[in-house]
């Protein structure tokens, strides 16, 4: 799992507009014009929201025809899910020695030691 994949996708998620884009695109493959639908921006905003996420390896560009449908790749989330992961367990492992700390102290105070 390499840092700069993580990085940019972490970059590429940081815009509210393309997280939206890629939550439509959790739906199916869409075009710019589908794209925009929802936003007050133009389908060049869009186009070039797509190309950072095309960039960060999210999104992918098909040819069919005239149109150039967007569709999700799931691969650079779930590696930054994993790197994430990682850290849910490092914190989760200090909560429970946190928790077991506040247990020791609370019974040592009921027992008066």
């Amino acid at each position: 799992m390499g840092q700069d994949e993580v990085s940019s996708t972490f970059a590429a998620l940081a815009d509210p507009v393309r997280r939206a884009i890629l939550t439509r695109l959790a739906a199916g493959g869409a075009t710019v014009t589908e794209l925009a639908e929802p936003f007050s921006i133009t389908p060049q905003a869009v186009s070039k929201h797509l190309k950072v996420l095309e960039r960060a390896g999210l999104l992918t560009r098909d040819r069919a025809g005239q149109r150039r449908p967007a569709r999700l790749r799931d691969e650079p989330l779930e590696t930054s899910q994993q790197w994430i992961a990682g850290y849910r367990r490092l914190i989760s492992g200090r909560l429970d020695r946190l928790d077991d700390t506040l247990q020791d102290l609370k019974r040592e105070k009921e027992t008066g030691r």
